[in-house]
């Protein structure tokens, strides 16, 4: 190969793709291209937009075409470990997408498109590893997130829009250099949720009911006012000085 000249890359026909479906456990179609050398989005894989999932990890790809939109169907779409430096537009059409892994990109602020804001269903959202240095607000559109990885960017803010996301359970943003040590813990710590929270009027609840969580808590008023005790300063006055045993016994280990 002549100095200077990227790799070619494999290249991947329809014939390869179609060897490449898997059926998943839950009887989803996917289309494995991971690792695979893979430099250009193979155009024929347009062919095979009715799969449910596509796996394009772990390859040498620096760009998504528009025509990503084709694959209406998709609720699985993994790109990471990739030179990727942005994302089209027309990804926001993927209605369907629940799962979207961009981690280890070279992704930045700009390269993110607005219309991520649309995909409504989304669940899954890795971004991490990218150059990315401020989040869009806007993806706090996207209510049904349960998990966020926005790890070793470049990041020095979460937005409140997507800290306070409703269905949000877990938010991974190591590695980020963020103002101050306790900036991270906040961002992720702060993500303690009750599986089901039930509101009720006193007058609703049955006397046993209401009887109960009184107790409980006048148990919790009791634990808050409940003063420490002061903590007793130790006492080594009967203690000999330290070493004494070893010097007076010196002698019997001689």
């Amino acid at each position: 190969m002549a100095k200077g000249k990227n790799p070619k890359g494999k290249k991947v026909t329809l014939k390869v793709a179609k060897n490449c479906i898997k059926i998943t456990f839950d009887g989803k179609r996917r289309l494995d291209l991971s690792k695979m050398g893979i430099t250009t989005f193979p155009r024929c894989i347009l062919k095979l937009a009715d799969v449910d999932e596509l796996d394009l990890s772990r390859n040498m790809l620096k760009r998504i075409p528009d025509s990503i939109e084709k694959f209406e169907n998709l609720r699985w779409l993994d790109l990471h470990s990739n030179q990727i430096e942005r994302l089209p537009e027309t990804i926001g059409n993927l209605q369907t997408l629940v799962f979207l892994n961009l981690c280890n990109n070279k992704l930045t602020a700009r390269s993110l498109p607005m219309e991520l804001n649309q995909l409504k269903n989304l669940r899954n959202l890795n971004l991490g590893l990218n150059h990315i240095d401020n989040l869009p607000t806007t993806l706090g559109a996207l209510k049904e997130l349960v998990e966020v990885g926005v790890f070793d960017n470049l990041l020095t803010i979460i937005p409140n829009s997507i800290k306070k996301l409703p269905k949000l359970k877990k938010l991974n943003a190591k590695r980020n250099p963020f103002p101050g040590p306790t900036e991270e813990e906040q961002f992720i710590d702060s993500i303690k949720r009750l599986e089901s929270l039930y509101l009720v009027d006193e007058k609703d609840l049955c006397f046993p009911c209401l009887r109960k969580c009184q107790e409980e808590r006048d148990k919790l008023n009791k634990l808050k006012n409940t003063v420490p005790a002061p903590l007793r300063k130790p006492d080594f006055s009967n203690l000999l000085t330290p070493n004494s045993l070893a010097k007076e016994n010196q002698a019997e280990w001689r």
